[in-house]
């Protein structure tokens, strides 16, 4: 047999062939012998390295194009792909320097002059890049890749309408070119043009199925499109296509959250980010989803390794801010949003996110102007003009609220939270039928809108409607402006059923003063034949023991008994159908035990003139107090009736201690350890003159004479137009005229105090 032997160059043809056919490992082979019979083969070492570079060992690729470079410096291929993989490395410097050597050599090398832009272009140096690709069309007008690429490099100019005539152009030159489609769908989505580019994706998947970019993008447009289980299932396709895909799994975790899956989002954006720690929207999408599983520590630390890695980063430092906000951290997220703004001052979320807690924090002048800036930078949004409302509100400014509050209807006339904070402002206007019709278009809109049923139910009330209002009222337990942290109790809600022979409890839900006024319905309870159970917070437990029908008081956060039924306080009026004309107003209802009222006779000593107790603040957290409370000072007018007068403050204000020490107004604020001091304290006073605080409903409880000092538009319990209560026979009532301030209040008061001295 003959055996023939076959040359160098025949043996490469061979391998070059085998390496066209895919058979790498044979072209492989082939290679190492050439260079092991004639290691001066800088082809060989060049194919080697071409083989490499395919199957990802860029290392060994490198190594053998310096090889085939060290034996042929001529060699323009090399040039070529050894610039190819330094730009793979991330080596932007040498692979750079490598193009431009292959140029030197072959300046008119099409394919190194667009590849030399897109490596430009991953600088960011897109201009640069432009020009590259100008060059190489001009030398090719038919070179589609190109003239695609061309396209990527004006879009990243801002350029869209440009680059949209160079996807066109590219696909007329290779309709099945399913990146120009991919990409000219990522133009139209920045466009808005959601249903383009949705177009475009399907049909660069019909060319290209495998194209896990492509099903990720497709993703994209259809969560804009509102269809989040398509877009899920196109992000699933990605991931099974490529199981690593950190965008898609960062999208798919978006869809999971607006589909209200949060552990599967957060799960999601965990694996984004285990293939990109650095990942910050990935960083963000998880914050922003264990904020709404309300886990707001989680979403803090979510947000600051966000920060920590983008400190520039005006979304970050925005989520950061809110977080800190729902962690009622308000001074370090007021901190964050100016961080924000100190980067991107118009920033809208970081505007209105800002006013948002400076209307927290009662800063209300600064709350408007941040919310001002945010309409100025985005004029017509409804949710801004509407934060906008809510602090005009604040100021008092009712009938500029109520127009900003009609300008984010006009702009969103389905917005429901709009609505219900036009009824608040009309409430306050006392126009009580246009807040009523105002909360029934939010409910319209919205049927399970607590906010708005609850306010409902105030206005109702208000008006004396106690058939409809005790009913809304109810939704108080699920409405955040209620601010009730709500209670979950495997024993039925109690509504007036028969109870004979069963253990129901009673328990607090606001605060003190609704408290007092609705332990009332105790004895009534006890009378259906129920074992009473109460639990109220600690300051009320003794005054309440002296409640008839009590079997039981339990202070709140106390381990509780047994018991059959349950219900809060403010819910007994429901449970017994209560009208105006069946309000249980039999004072007094409570008593001082007597040990307190021996100790406090003492106290206060022989009694040598009327004694008359004053309360002029209420409980500063109140959602209300800025309206309800007023200053010591404004007091002052009455203090020169002859009298004793008496402070019925627990805590004052700094300088007051002071005032009332010159007014001879008897202090014993740290005398009042709880209520029952209180009681005793008003049980000793032929008079108790308060703003609507827990005193004023204690002295109508204890059945003394209790004139109420009441804002225009009044909390619901002391309804409208009318100097009596039937809530407190002994109580009278002072209200503000329109101007809403306090001096007119206090001109009647003291005409009536005359009045009540002389006789």
């Amino acid at each position: 047999m003959t055996t023939v032997s076959l040359t160098v160059s025949e043996v490469f043809d061979f391998a070059l062939k085998s390496y066209t056919a895919g058979k790498l490992a044979e072209a492989e082979q082939m290679c190492l012998k050439i260079v092991s019979a004639d290691p001066s083969s800088a082809a060989a070492f060049n194919l080697l390295a071409v083989i490499d570079t395919t199957l990802g060992r860029t290392d060994k690729a490198l190594a053998n194009y310096e090889r085939a470079l060290a034996l042929q410096p001529n060699l323009v291929a090399a040039w070529s792909n050894r610039g190819a993989v330094l730009k793979a490395m991330k080596r932007y410097g040498a692979a750079l320097e490598s193009y431009d050597r292959a140029l030197s050599l072959q300046p008119d090398y099409v394919e190194v002059i667009n590849n030399r832009a897109g490596m430009l272009h991953e600088l960011k140096r897109h201009d640069e890049a432009l020009a590259g690709y100008d060059r190489a069309l001009t030398l090719r007008p038919n070179y589609a890749e190109a003239r695609n690429n061309r396209g990527i490099a004006l879009q990243a100019l801002g350029r869209h309408a440009e680059a949209l005539t160079d996807y066109d152009a590219a696909l007329s030159l290779r309709p099945d070119f399913a990146e120009a489609l991919v990409n000219r769908g990522i133009v139209y989505f920045e466009l808005g043009h959601f249903g383009e580019a949705l177009a475009n994706y399907d049909r660069a998947i019909a060319l290209r199925p495998d194209n896990a970019d492509a099903l990720s993008n497709r993703g994209n447009a259809l969560g804009r499109l509102q269809r989040h289980d398509e877009a899920l299932a196109s992000y699933n396709g990605a991931l099974n296509l490529q199981p690593h895909h950190a965008e898609a799994l960062y999208n798919r975790g978006v869809t999971l959250h607006r589909l209200k899956r949060l552990d599967e989002a957060v799960a999601s954006f965990d694996s984004a980010l285990s293939l990109r720690p650095d990942y910050r929207e990935a960083l963000i999408g998880r914050g922003a989803a264990l904020q709404d599983q309300k886990k707001p520590d989680q979403a803090l630390q979510s947000f600051e390794r966000a920060v920590a890695l983008h400190p520039d980063n005006p979304e970050a430092l925005v989520n950061r801010g809110a977080a800190l906000h729902d962690l009622g951290r308000s001074d370090e997220a007021l901190r964050s949003f100016e961080q924000a703004l100190a980067f991107e001052p118009d920033n809208v979320e970081a505007l209105t996110n800002r006013g948002v807690v400076l209307h927290d924090l009662a800063r209300y002048d600064e709350a408007l102007a941040s919310h001002d800036d945010a309409v100025a930078a985005r004029p017509g949004d409804a949710a801004l003009l509407n934060n906008r409302g809510v602090t005009l509100r604040k100021l008092r400014r009712l009938e500029d609220a109520l127009a900003s509050h009609d300008s984010a209807i006009a702009a969103r006339p389905d917005y429901a939270e709009a609505y219900a904070n036009r009824g608040v402002t009309l409430y306050d206007l006392k126009r009580f039928d246009e807040a009523l019709a105002s909360y029934d278009r939010a409910l319209a809109l919205r049927p399970d809108y607590a906010d708005a049923h609850f306010f409902k139910g105030l206005a109702s009330l208000v008006t004396g409607d106690f058939e409809g209002g005790w009913t809304e009222y109810e939704w108080r337990r699920k409405a955040p402006a209620a601010r009730l942290t709500e209670r979950h109790f495997a024993q039925p809600h109690w509504f007036g059923e028969d109870i004979a022979g069963k253990t129901i409890l009673l328990y607090s839900e606001q605060g003190f003063g609704d408290s007092i006024q609705f332990c009332r319905y105790v004895p009534l309870v006890a009378a259906r034949g129920a074992r009473v159970v109460m639990e109220v917070e600690a300051p009320l437990c003794a005054l309440m023991k002296g409640l008839t029908g009590v079997a039981q008081i339990i202070a709140k956060g106390d381990a509780l008994p047994n018991f059959d039924v349950q219900c809060p306080l403010p819910s007994l009026p429901l449970a017994f159908k209560t009208w105006l004309e069946t309000i249980p107003s039999n004072a007094p209802y409570l008593r001082a035990p007597e040990q307190a009222l021996h100790h406090w006779n003492g106290l206060l000593g022989p009694k040598r003139h009327l004694r008359i107790g004053l309360a002029w603040a209420g409980n500063p957290k109140h959602v209300r107090d800025r309206e309800r409370s007023m200053r010591l000072r404004d007091l002052l007018p009455l203090l020169d009736i002859d009298a004793s007068f008496v402070s019925l403050q627990k805590e004052v204000r700094s300088g007051e201690t002071e005032m009332l020490t010159s007014c001879h107004v008897r202090q014993f604020g740290g005398d009042l350890g709880d209520f029952s001091d209180t009681a005793a304290l008003i049980s000793q006073l032929d008079l108790v003159i308060s703003v609507d605080t827990s005193v004023a409903h204690l002295a109508g409880a204890l059945g003394r004479p209790a004139w109420i000092l009441l804002t225009h538009a009044p909390d619901w319990r002391w309804l409208l137009d009318r100097d009596d209560s039937p809530w407190y026979p002994a109580a009278r009532l002072f209200r503000q005229s329109d101007g809403r301030e306090w001096g007119g209040v206090i001109a009647q008061v003291r005409e009536a105090l005359r009045q009540f001295t002389a006789g």
